[in-house]
């Protein structure tokens, strides 16, 4: 299994958007109980990679990206494993 992190600097402004569109369109994407606008989701998740409170990973096997809060489990899960 190969993921990696995908610095957000490395990426165009335009796929940087798409990501974060793409991410914040799936189903089971929740934020809680108030309904939230999509601009106000994509401007949180984007709002959060720029800080480093969440990451892009690039899985290979799956050839798909995913955004994860930085303290998730299984971010260190592949940094012990990488070692």
């Amino acid at each position: 299994m190969a993921v990696y992190r995908i610095p957000i600097n490395k990426l165009s402004k335009k796929a940087l958007k798409g990501v974060i569109e793409e991410f914040i369109s799936r189903d089971g994407t929740d934020y809680g109980e108030v309904e939230v606008s999509p601009a106000t989701m994509f401007e949180t998740v984007k709002s959060k990679l720029e800080g480093g409170s969440a990451v892009l990973i690039f899985d290979d096997d799956t050839e798909t990206t995913n955004i994860l809060l930085a303290d998730d489990p299984i971010l260190k899960k592949l940094d012990h494993l990488k070692g």
